[in-house]
């Protein structure tokens, strides 16, 4: 019965990990503008967005926010680090990797700049398309 619970407490604490406006990036997977702009779509929906990082992946995720940053889409909230235990399958044996997450809000004049920039992309199309 206590393994019954145990598990039933692991599943809520997996289900926690999986927020819906956090990103976890990778810097070998996606180039970086894919993520600064999933994470304008994110912040769009859920007003906040958690992006999330281990290891080398780290500087990818600070120059993400700093781009939303800079250019006035995203301000901090939050930045937390830690470091996290990761079984190495080659070598047996478990190893510690640096992590970072970084939770960024929506500024202001968010929606106003999205606004901009659609109306920017639809100008384009136009005149692709002319």
């Amino acid at each position: 019965m206590e393994e019954i619970t145990e598990a039933v407490q692991n599943i809520s604490i997996s289900n926690d990990s999986q927020k819906k406006n956090r990103i976890q990036v990778s810097n070998t997977k996606k180039p970086l503008f894919f993520y600064v702009n999933l994470a304008k779509r994110y912040m769009q929906q859920h007003n906040d967005v958690e992006l999330s990082a281990l290891g080398m992946a780290i500087a990818t995720v600070v120059t993400i926010a700093e781009i939303l940053k800079n250019s006035g889409f995203a301000v901090e909230k939050k930045i937390m680090t830690s470091t996290v235990d990761i079984k190495d399958e080659s070598r047996g044996r478990t190893i510690q990797k640096a992590k970072i997450e970084i939770v960024l809000g929506k500024t202001e004049k968010f929606d106003e700049l999205m606004a901009a920039a659609e109306e920017e992309r639809e100008l384009a199309n136009g005149e692709e398309q002319s």
